[in-house]
């Protein structure tokens, strides 16, 4: 099969930004290491099955260390070979030939997985004594943190021969309906004004500063997103009940149960985060909307103008050099350590950051890692607006936390979701803070903390909302399959709730519920973008407080340790107690604080 990678024989297109450069993993798909990494992972894992099976609970403490190598080895190759196939697809999504090439190293890989899955089931199987034993051995201990992750879920694993059949599966259950939602979603059309756009160019124009156009863009998506709604109803039906099932044979108590485990938070603590935020609703979004919809001047703003500049905003766009400027002098001012680590991002020659929106690329923003050996990759659909600058900043926070988090080790490092947004906020909150502290203008000043503050309400209360949204559905969908007009007035519910009296929420925004991708892709991990703000507004606060020595350094040091600690330890030294109810109170008190400089600004500007 032959598929020229146009990303990695041009570093640059569309307006001379960064595209990345995948050599480091492979020079293209016809790359005959390709055939032979895919060989060598495959006999790694019947080796591994050869030499250990059956073998666990009696083997040496020198023989158990040296199976922990052989995964360890395993894994590096394994995430080389994945990562290059999502990478090389996602900026091309309409390209067959790469989407087939990404779903072939997919099947291959689990096929190919397939001998190993005994490895965890015997460590779940291992007595407490052996358990101890094995622990004592300086060498083995290094691994703990992976080995404490897989009997985490010892009581939720199967057998070896339903696991076996749970892993087929996948390929043709939950990754095909991901594959098939990500694949129709690529190629939807947008058009306005006679102009063609793809998902993540019409995005941008609900941040334009003509209402008639943020209207016509609300209303196509919500269009597109109509004449699209069966099949996005159906995906997302089956890709709940696919969920269903599994949790049900794990034995999951709740649908959120297996997102809770993994993320180290139990239910209560989960709870006390969702009613803390909406109890803050009116405080925070009913009076921000309020006041945004006095400065848009009208007496209520339409959900699509929830993201809108304000009218008397600054034009100004940024440059992609004057962007990645801003961002690394935020980051040196904090601290010149954080600075270093986020340089080799931006190496001319090879770039670890894919920068232009294309036609046929994925739409938002993410941050992939990889093993030590190797770097993250970054990918934006950058088009130079300010969010775009602070999304720069987000994006490259996940990348040094990744660079600092990988030191623990390939197995070790498995950072749970509620913490691997804390470093991406907390880098957009110090970069705001450089952006608020260069300016002397009032109306600027107001400007740019309303669009702060808008952000933070996406971040933390809108999550809510969406978690909120999943919680019913995955109810609900118990008692059968949703039609599309279930699907609609729970989100209509859900966003009207959050949103306030002063944002109308009607049939214009009905449909576009699908345009929300963690639904399908990540069950259940829309809350942690809202505990991470929370969690980083306290862990600011704390800064600018001034009252934690060397808080940059301890900061840095919490980053290198959130795969191998629980987020409430890693928390103590900055005297913070997450399980505190007051701790989320703290943290949307921030929120509220700058709403309540919106409102003096308000007077000043507008007296």
């Amino acid at each position: 099969m032959k598929v020229t990678n146009k990303n990695q024989s041009q570093k640059t297109n569309r307006n001379n930004l960064p595209a990345w450069d995948l050599s480091c993993l492979y020079a293209n798909v016809d790359d005959p290491q390709i055939g032979k990494d895919l060989s060598s992972y495959f006999l790694l894992n019947k080796k591994l099955a050869k030499k250990y099976k059956g073998k666990l609970e009696t083997i040496s403490a020198v023989e158990f260390y040296e199976s922990l190598r052989l995964v360890e080895k395993t894994s590096i190759l394994g995430s080389k070979l994945v990562v290059f196939a999502y990478l090389n697809m996602v900026t091309r999504m309409k390209d067959k030939q790469a989407v087939a090439f990404y779903q072939n190293i997919d099947e291959k890989m689990t096929e190919y997985a397939k001998p190993a899955i005994f490895y965890s089931l015997e460590i779940n199987k291992l007595s407490s004594e052996k358990y101890k034993r094995l622990l004592q051995d300086k060498q083995i201990s290094y691994y703990k943190p992976f080995l404490e992750r897989i009997r985490r879920f010892k009581k939720h694993e199967l057998s070896e021969t339903q696991e076996a059949v749970f892993m087929d599966k996948s390929v043709t259950s939950g990754s095909a309906w991901k594959r098939l939602y990500d694949e129709h979603s690529a190629k939807l059309v947008y058009s306005v004004d006679g102009k063609q756009y793809n998902d993540a160019e019409i995005s941008k124009l609900l941040q334009d500063k003509d209402p008639l156009v943020r209207e016509k863009a609300g209303k196509e998506l919500n269009r597109v997103s109509k004449e699209n709604s069966d099949l996005f109803t159906f995906i997302y039906n089956m890709i709940v009940k696919d969920k269903s099932i599994s949790d049900e044979y794990r034995q999951y108590k709740s649908p959120v149960s297996a997102r809770n485990l993994d993320n180290q938070v139990d239910d209560a603590a989960l709870k006390a985060l969702v009613d803390a935020v909406r109890g803050q609703y009116q405080n925070i979004a009913g009076r921000f909307y309020k006041l945004k919809a006095k400065w848009l001047g009208v007496k209520k703003i339409q959900y699509w103008d929830r993201n809108a500049p304000l009218p008397f905003s600054s034009d100004k766009t940024y440059g992609w050099e004057e962007s990645v400027k801003i961002v690394l002098d935020a980051y040196g001012s904090f601290s010149s350590t954080l600075q270093k680590i986020a340089l080799p991002f931006f190496d001319a020659e090879h770039s670890w950051i894919d920068v232009p929106p294309r036609d046929g690329k994925r739409s938002g923003a993410f941050a992939m890692p990889l093993p030590a050996k190797f770097h993250p990759f970054l990918m934006l659909n950058f088009v130079g607006k300010q969010n775009d600058v602070l999304t720069l900043a987000h994006e490259l926070g996940h990348g040094c936390h990744m660079r600092l988090a990988i030191k623990q080790g390939e197995l070790n490092e498995d950072t749970p979701m509620i913490l691997a947004e804390v470093a991406s906020v907390f880098a957009e909150m110090i970069t705001f803070q450089s952006l608020l502290s260069k300016l002397d203008d009032d109306k600027a000043k107001l400007c740019l903390i309303a669009s702060k503050v808008n952000d933070m309400i996406n971040t933390s209360l809108r999550q809510i909302a969406f978690h909120c949204f999943e919680t019913r559905i995955h109810q609900e969908r118990k008692k059968g399959e949703l039609s599309s007009e279930q699907i609609e007035e729970i989100w209509l519910e859900e966003m009207q709730t959050s949103l306030g009296k002063y944002v109308v929420v009607d049939d214009n925004s009905r449909y576009i519920w699908p345009i929300v991708s963690h639904f399908f892709h990540s069950p259940f991990y829309v809350y942690a973008y809202s505990f991470a703000d929370c969690l980083v507004n306290s862990l600011y606060q704390v800064y600018q407080e001034q009252g934690v020595e060397d808080f940059a350094d301890k900061y840095l040091q919490m980053l290198s340790q959130t795969g191998v600690k629980k987020y409430d330890v890693l928390l103590k030294p900055f005297g913070l107690n997450a399980k505190d109810p007051e701790f989320w109170n703290k943290g949307l008190s921030l929120i509220s604080s700058y709403i309540d400089e919106l409102e003096k600004l308000d007077k000043k500007v507008f007296k």
